[in-house]
């Protein structure tokens, strides 16, 4: 699998998580995630995951969206489909396969 913004490890928050959950977050450590949303996840050139689950994001094009798991899976499948109001950057393309993207929202709604 290709890191999607670079390598590196991430201090994941210190949630209890599920094995799935954990498989989530392993697999966003692998894919470089963290680069651009934080060595916690908590945001950097790219939006926080903690708190995104649920919660309505603005777009760049002035309309907004809840956060579900529907928007999570595109968002991470197709990061140019919709873009977050605020930042610069283009979320890269991956080469994460479905099943990846699928634990990766489950840790990203463990995340609240």
């Amino acid at each position: 699998m290709l890191a999607a913004c670079g390598g590196g490890s991430a201090t994941a928050p210190t949630v209890p998580l599920t094995p799935t959950e954990r498989l989530g977050l392993e697999a966003a450590q692998h894919a470089g995630c963290a680069s651009c949303h934080g060595a916690d996840f908590a945001g950097g050139v790219g939006p926080s995951w903690v708190g995104l689950a649920g919660s309505t994001r603005p777009l760049s094009d002035g309309s907004s969206v809840v956060a579900d798991r529907a928007y999570l899976v595109e968002s991470i499948a197709e990061p140019s489909a919709k873009r977050v109001s605020g930042y610069s950057l283009v979320m890269p393309s991956n080469s994460l396969s479905d099943d990846e993207i699928a634990r990766i929202v489950d840790y990203i709604e463990a995340l609240g």
